[in-house]
């Protein structure tokens, strides 16, 4: 578990496949819902299964609840950010750390062609390379101790 590992392998130790999406008229009172009963913190905004936009619970904060808007009569399309940056499977751990780093946003769309396969948190990311580190660390004390092969 690397840094230079391809986003692909990230998205096949979460294990579900399955996209949280909201449609861009949905309510955002709906789409926090969702949120909290997927225990997510952002959703994809999807229409006719195309990606065109994301909604994260800093957008609400932020575009909602400071502004004094209603959350049941707020279509998510007009809080939603849009357009979405996303990353390809191929892309690496490392080069979507740089990415939500240098937009400042934790989730991040992945997309193989048009279709979204998944999306990556600055959590997994995290987990990812915290794992790694201990896999190495474990195999540096093994080596010390006399039990590494070779």
């Amino acid at each position: 578990m690397k840094l230079n590992d391809p986003i692909s392998a990230v998205l096949r130790q979460k294990g579900s496949r399955r996209v949280i999406a909201v449609k861009p008229s949905q309510s955002v009172f709906e789409a926090i819902e969702l949120m909290a009963r997927e225990s997510v913190g952002a959703v994809l905004v999807l229409s006719e299964n195309k990606l065109v936009g994301i909604l994260s619970e800093r957008d609400y904060a932020r575009k909602v609840i400071l502004k004094g808007h209603s959350s049941k009569d707020t279509p998510v399309h007009e809080i939603m950010t849009s357009p979405v940056v996303f990353v390809g499977r191929a892309h690496t751990v490392d080069e979507c750390m740089s990415v939500m780093t240098e937009h400042h946003f934790r989730h991040l769309p992945v997309l193989d062609e048009d279709e979204v396969v998944g999306m990556v948190s600055i959590g997994d990311l995290v987990k990812w390379i915290i794992s790694g580190q201990a896999a190495t660390i474990e195999q540096l004390e093994s080596y010390i101790s006399g039990g590494y092969p070779g």
